[in-house]
């Protein structure tokens, strides 16, 4: 009996060994890309972060890899095996096959900030309703009846925060400014000065160390998500009762409030769906509409020559209304504006690219990508390299006078996960410039203000500008 119980283990034991044996000899046939993995569990993680803070994310970190393994290399960020993935053909792969061969994945404390339940982590058929919900309320009609609300609300900020005064901050005040747009524009929810405090403590742990313990910044985060949730679930149960008892005004709720509120009650998506997508929301459409506008104007204030055609383009615009609303064809207009501000884009992105998880094991130009393993492309493969836009670090918004290649400008993302606000954003970019150039004339305080990226670009010293109130004849 000892001995069949013996050789009963010993074969079991054999197995489990020729399983492990079948599967280290199975991996070690694929052909993994060129690179190295560096320090152990942390990998290449410091040299990354510390690229990308100084917003030298291609310069310092991907540029070098490429130049000595080609535009597919691997490393290790994060605790993760990860394929860096470079060029329009990477773009178009990988962008394009969302939910076939790989599946959104960042980081598990951004996501814990940002909503399980959210858009950003929803995929299939629970994305694309959720997506279809948000897109059905922020472009086309739903823009044109938005526009009127969005410059009044400029309108009240430059009376309140700009007038009068010599001096503003440029980045804290488009950033108050977005925030009171999203959250009262769209979802119909009073923007506090004390609600945005906690938003910006979320936004500092997204990307911070993974150290949930007192005083770390991970740890504040989460308790700041903690009371936002609060905030919100009381929010969204008393417009829940509302619209269900019909007392319930859709234009001083929010668009995209009503719309997810409807989803509810018609039991289309959970209440812990509406939360995390308020949040995601909230976060995605004025964190990086803020940093656009600002790079926008670092630009415009370091080419005095594209300011001067810019500033000519309002002001035709706005000799022609006398007075009258901005409407969408005046938006239309602003082409030069657009053409500066996607070339600002695509010198500074808003985002600097992102992960996916490989959902099978992928070949590509001849390398095994194993399956688990993330993949990160980056806007900055593409936006600074000479063979998709010569002399790259030139600020040279004519170049978009000419259609770009399919997956080479890619500020916004693209496939399946096309950045659902773009519209939104440009609109707030074009009318926010257009009141800003025709009402005050501006510059900088300090031309050379370094920045930094956590997680988006921001002007270490928030970008202090001189103001003077225009005198128009």
């Amino acid at each position: 009996m000892g001995g069949e119980l013996l050789l009963c283990l010993f074969l079991a034991l054999a197995s489990i060994c020729l399983f492990f044996l079948r599967g280290r000899r199975r991996r070690s046939e694929k052909k993994l890309p060129p690179g190295e993995m560096g320090l152990p569990w942390i990998g290449e993680t410091i040299e990354f972060y510390r690229a990308q803070r100084m917003n030298r994310l291609y310069e310092d970190f991907v540029e070098p890899r490429t130049k000595k393994y080609g535009n597919v290399f691997k490393t290790k960020l994060m605790g993760h095996p990860t394929v860096v993935v470079n060029g329009a053909e990477a773009n178009r792969f990988f962008l394009s096959n969302e939910f076939k061969l790989v599946v959104s994945s960042w980081p598990k404390s951004t996501v814990q900030l940002l909503g399980n339940d959210s858009i950003m982590e929803t995929d299939g058929n629970r994305h694309r309703w959720l997506r279809g919900a948000v897109l059905s309320c922020i472009t086309g009609a739903a823009l044109e009846a938005f526009l009127p609300k969005l410059c009044g609300s400029i309108r009240a900020h430059l009376d309140t925060h700009w007038r009068g005064r010599d001096s503003v901050q440029l980045f804290d005040s488009v950033k108050l400014l977005t925030f009171s747009v999203m959250l009262e524009g769209l979802f119909g929810i009073k923007a506090e000065e004390e609600l945005l405090k906690k938003f910006e403590e979320v936004e500092r742990g997204v990307f911070s160390a993974a150290v949930n313990l007192p005083g770390f910044q991970l740890w504040k985060a989460k308790k700041a998500r903690r009371e936002i949730q609060r905030m919100m679930e009381s929010v969204v149960r008393d417009n829940k009762r509302r619209m269900e008892g019909g007392n319930w005004n859709e234009e001083d709720e929010g668009v995209v409030m009503s719309r997810l509120i409807k989803g509810l009650i018609d039991g289309e998506i959970r209440e812990e769906e509406v939360l995390d997508n308020v949040v995601l929301l909230v976060f995605a459409a004025h964190d990086t509409t803020t940093s656009a506008i600002t790079m926008i104007f670092r630009t415009l204030g370091e080419h005095p020559d594209c300011y001067s055609r810019l500033l000519q383009e309002h002001l035709e615009i706005m000799r022609k209304k006398e007075g009258e609303e901005l409407t969408m064809e005046d938006i239309q207009k602003m082409n030069y504006t657009w053409q500066v501000a996607r070339e600002s884009m695509r010198l500074i992105p808003p985002i600097f690219g992102s992960f996916r998880k490989a959902m099978v094991d992928i070949d590509y130009l001849g390398f095994t990508i194993p399956k688990g393993w993330k993949v990160l492309w980056t806007a900055h493969g593409t936006h600074h390299d000479p063979q998709y836009f010569p002399e790259p670090q030139r600020f040279n918004p004519s170049r978009f006078e000419e259609t770009m290649a399919p997956y080479t400008y890619i500020p916004f993302g693209g496939g399946a996960r096309l950045c659902a606000g773009y519209q939104l954003a440009k609109l707030n970019m074009l009318a926010f410039i257009h009141f800003l150039v025709t009402q005050y004339d501006w510059s900088p305080i300090d031309p050379a203000e370094p920045i930094a990226v956590d997680p988006i670009p921001i002007p270490m010293k928030g970008m202090p500008i001189k103001i003077k109130q225009r005198s128009l004849v």
